[in-house]
């Protein structure tokens, strides 16, 4: 961004800021009525007088939204600078995005912005470099509402499941699809809420939901998942319910199955953190064993070889930790990764496991093998993001994406053997990166504690202390 557009930015913010307090004296907002309600908490009367806008099927609600959206739409239109900050940021922000690539079968498969897209698309290239669309999300409806939740392809990369939201509903659809000739093989898996896809062969997949509430969808209550198992060739009626309802009620559960097929892992939980974990061993045909009972930590599985079963947990290890056991005594763990002081995430490809850090607010990647050994402290392009570095276990080239302050999101091609990585995929943007630094510092605060900052600027540009900032 030039210099006089920052400060056209920040001079059109404290405009509006001083101008909407002038203007808020004399505007003349849509009247919200109150209504008599009160309700009692552990014998503590609360009073909520705007309980009426939690029926988002009532008619006055939807009228109090419509006058709201048509107040603030005219107050915004008559901003006199806003078409001009528009255009500057439209210009900006209009660059190509592309996001990792990663394999299923004989393609390589990437997501793709052209700047400006609603939603991006994605893409697949053959062997022959030949790429072509694969889906896109923004001819998916003639408004554009609806959008793409979910990809999963099976093991051979032949057959896929693709999750579509219309008008932004948690309530999804599943079309299933022959991945090589784009054509549609099933019927719609429909009332799919909560959920992910996970083919079990050729045979068909998991997928998760509730029984469908009477009423309004979006505030009913939904709190006792299931899971289902869909095998292809037959009606959605006849899919068989795996776990879940009275003699399993849980709030959230989902089941996958592991890269070698030998397993099924169900995860359960009742909130956002905190998870139960079963595994169940297909080859020697066991029911699922709990590996974690309650909801005090978050174990989530990563990994299989052999009769060992790689996981991440936060359980005795706030900042998580790698541990693997043995799927015939999973109450047995060893690290293979231990906890540090910075948090720990991990993928796996090519082989190897890889740990990411988030260390003093940027990435720190690390690469072991399967027994905990190091391999190497990644060289990253710079100080900021990385993310990626997945893929299938004989997959040696793997991918990830980096971006800082001045660095748009490029893309880098990284050989798991080597260590060596190359850019693969750079967008074209209207500045020059190399014109500018992005360096950490850190400031030392009054307790001891050093914060790290992060100081962006052009190159040439004197440190003085009388810089605008």
């Amino acid at each position: 961004m030039k210099t006089n557009s920052i400060i056209m930015l920040t001079g059109a913010l404290f405009f509006a800021s001083c101008t909407t307090q002038k203007m808020n004296n004399s505007l003349n907002y849509p009247e919200t009525k109150k209504v008599e309600h009160t309700d009692e908490y552990f014998g503590t009367k609360v009073q909520d007088p705007y309980r009426w806008l939690e029926d988002d099927m009532a008619e006055d609600t939807k009228d109090w939204v419509q006058r709201e959206v048509a107040f603030t739409n005219n107050y915004l239109a008559n901003i006199p600078f806003r078409e001009e900050l528009r255009s500057q940021l439209k210009d900006i922000w209009n660059y190509e995005k592309i996001g990792a690539p990663f394999k299923e079968g004989a393609f390589t498969y990437f997501y793709k912005n052209d700047g400006l897209q609603a939603q991006s698309v994605l893409y697949r290239t053959d062997k022959n470099g030949k790429t072509e669309i694969f889906l896109d999300p923004n001819k998916f409806s003639e408004k554009g509402t609806t959008s793409l939740a979910g990809v999963s392809f099976n093991k051979n990369g032949n057959l896929v499941a693709y999750r579509i939201s219309e008008g932004g509903s948690d309530w999804n659809k599943i079309i299933i699809m022959n991945a090589l000739t784009k054509e549609i093989i099933d019927e719609t898996i429909v009332d799919v809420k909560f959920s992910g896809t996970s083919w079990l062969g050729d045979e068909g997949f998991y997928y998760s939901s509730y029984d469908k509430p009477k009423g309004s969808e979006l505030s009913a209550k939904t709190d006792t998942h299931k899971v289902y198992f869909h095998k292809l060739g037959t009606k959605q009626s006849a899919d068989r319910l795996i776990i879940g309802g009275e003699d399993f009620k849980r709030r959230y559960m989902g089941i996958g199955v592991s890269d070698d097929e030998r397993f099924e892992i169900l995860s359960a939980s009742e909130a956002t953190n905190g998870n139960e974990l079963y595994i169940k061993d297909l080859k020697n045909k066991t029911d699922f064993i709990p590996v974690q009972k309650g909801y005090d930590f978050n174990t989530d599985f990563v990994d299989s070889k052999g009769d060992y079963i790689y996981a991440l947990t936060d359980k005795n290890a706030p900042n998580m930790r790698l541990v693997k056991f043995n799927i015939n005594n999973p109450n047995v763990w060893t690290d293979v990764i231990p906890e540090t002081e910075n948090v720990l995430s991990v993928s796996t490809g090519g082989g190897y496991i890889f740990a990411r850090y988030m260390k003093d607010a940027v990435t720190s990647m690390k690469q072991f093998d399967y027994d905990g050994k190091l391999i190497r402290t990644i060289d990253l392009p710079g100080i900021g993001t990385a993310a990626g570095f997945g893929g299938k276990e004989k997959e040696k080239d793997l991918y990830f994406s980096f971006t800082n302050y001045i660095t748009p999101g490029t893309i880098y091609k990284f050989n798991a053997d080597t260590g060596k990585s190359e850019v693969y995929q750079k967008p074209n943007v209207k500045f020059n990166p190399e014109n500018y630094v992005s360096e950490q510092v850190f400031y030392t605060s009054k307790d001891g504690t050093k914060i790290p900052m992060m100081i962006n600027y052009k190159k040439g540009t004197k440190l003085d202390g009388k810089n605008p900032t």
